[in-house]
């Protein structure tokens, strides 16, 4: 499979869809499933489903909700469960991206579990990223507080004919306007709407940990979208957006660059994964751990001088 994955990479375009729950992601993904095969493309979907902590089980059900699409012979949907992978996708997301491109896949549509501040992994994954927000969530700042102003290249306003979804719409923009630094036209224009404000203070910044390297494309200014997915409202939209956006990073070389600022994350994300298992099952640090416990739990060390010593052992190679 890693070796039949190396066909044709870098062909097909990843377009990542990420949102809080219930804003409608499987909805308008399958409505823009059916735009693009109206286009002729043949489509891969990869939708992540969370893992219950408890049992280790996912419900996997976004076949259910793409019913229409799924049975088309230029679609294929592959669900995943997270199974406590960090950051809304599951860990073999992009070998899965790559088994479908190598397949012909010429769009490849990756369907986050939701979005937070630890869930931006997206951003490394897809050449485009789409934030689906809808007006009754009620936390449509709160949700572009935790970091995804910095990774989205699209949003999309979706139920916009419910109310306050002008509304939301306005205080995107204004979030925009403050990232381009164009703050005080766009709350001028929005008061003269609207009497809810907007400060500097509203606006925070993940922390460095948390920020993904590959960042929003330079000098693209992301397009507010509205759409109504279950009536297919906006949708032509929003393909006609992607195209622009997909042309934008050719021209400017970005796609290039964005895709090897990828492959070096994921080279260090293999390495750090091969490095974890390889100390917790072929080194003796979990039986080390076993023993310091009690000293731990009674006081007389700390982890941080118990993870010092194992981590000298392992670099001295006394740990076999």
């Amino acid at each position: 499979a890693h070796a039949y994955a190396r066909v044709g990479r870098g062909r097909a375009r990843r377009i990542g869809i990420t949102g809080p729950p219930g804003a409608g992601k499987s909805t308008l993904a399958e409505r823009l499933i059916q735009q693009l095969r109206g286009e002729g493309r043949r489509v891969g979907v990869i939708a992540v489903d969370p893992t219950s902590p408890f049992t280790g089980g996912a419900l996997l059900g976004d076949r259910i909700r793409m019913e229409s699409t799924s049975v088309d012979s230029g679609v294929f949907i592959r669900s995943m469960a997270t199974r406590g992978s960090r950051g809304g996708l599951a860990t073999t997301t992009e070998e899965v991206a790559d088994l479908l491109e190598a397949f012909g896949f010429e769009r490849i549509l990756i369907e986050t579990v939701g979005v937070g501040q630890t869930e931006l992994d997206i951003a490394r994954t897809a050449e485009t990223t789409v934030l689906v927000l809808v007006p009754e969530s009620g936390d449509g700042i709160q949700t572009l507080k935790a970091g995804v102003m910095e990774i989205a290249d699209i949003y999309v306003i979706n139920k916009s004919d419910r109310p306050g979804g002008d509304r939301l719409r306005q205080e995107v923009e204004v979030m925009l306007g403050l990232r381009r630094g164009n703050a005080f036209r766009h709350v001028a224009q929005h008061r003269r709407s609207d009497s809810w404000t907007v400060g500097p203070s509203d606006v925070t910044a993940p922390s460095r940990s948390d920020r993904p390297t590959v960042r929003p494309s330079d000098g693209w200014e992301p397009p507010v979208l509205s759409t109504v997915a279950t009536k297919g409202e906006g949708i032509a939209d929003l393909a006609a957006a992607l195209d622009r956006h997909f042309t934008y990073l050719q021209a400017s070389g970005q796609r290039d660059a964005r895709r090897r600022q990828r492959l070096r994350d994921r080279l260090r994300a293999v390495v750090e994964r091969t490095l974890r298992q390889w100390v917790w099952d072929a080194t003796r640090a979990d039986e080390l751990v076993t023993e310091r416990l009690d000293d731990v739990a009674e006081g007389r060390t700390n982890p941080y001088d118990v993870a010092a010593e194992i981590l000298h052992q392992l670099k001295g190679g006394a740990l076999p």
